[in-house]
Formats: structure tokens, C-alpha cells, sequence
């Protein structure tokens, strides 16, 4: 419980501190850009990811496609971008 100062006071029940909106680093928007943001860099990676080359001898140009140096990378790249985002992002608070 918390008083109109903004200090802290013990819960009369348990005798523990509960933690409010304001206290919390993170809340739940936070933890859905989050998740997406993994799931963006995790697509970026399998998009760079290419089929073994069963022939070592011979060259596979395939590792030149755009979808191995164009998108997977940029897909990626814009995961970890929004990531910063979603540590960064703080929501405003609605005055009731």
C-alpha cells in the first residue's frame, strides 16, 4: 500500500510491500512486442538459413539469393530495432 507521498508502506495482512503500475519496469504491451520481436529475429535467422550442399566439389550460387542476403538479414535487423522498442516503450498513464 502505497500513501498520497509515494512511500511505500507494508500490506496490513502479510506485512509485505505490494508492488504497484508505477513500480513495475515492464507491463504486459511490453511483453507482446517483446514476443513478436523475438519471433521477427527468429524468422530472419531461418530465412538465412540455406539446404546442405550434398556436392562439397562443386559451387551452390544458391547462397547468393535475395532471400539469404536481402530479407533474412533485414527481417533481423528490424526484430532487433523493434526490441529496443518494446525495452524502451513505456505507456502513458491515463488520468481517471
Amino acid at each position: 500500500m502505497t500513501t498520497k507521498q509515494g512511500i511505500q508502506q507494508p500490506d496490513s495482512t502479510t506485512g509485505l510491500h505490494k508492488e504497484t503500475d508505477s513500480q513495475r519496469p515492464f507491463v504486459r504491451k511490453n511483453f507482446l512486442y517483446m514476443g513478436i520481436s523475438l519471433l521477427m529475429i527468429v524468422a530472419g535467422f531461418l530465412l538465412m538459413l540455406g539446404s546442405a550442399n550434398g556436392d562439397t566439389a562443386g559451387f551452390n550460387e544458391d547462397i547468393f539469393s535475395t532471400r539469404r542476403i536481402v530479407i533474412g538479414p533485414g527481417l533481423a535487423f528490424l526484430g532487433f530495432v523493434a526490441m529496443a522498442f518494446a525495452i524502451i516503450y513505456s505507456p502513458k498513464k491515463r488520468k481517471s
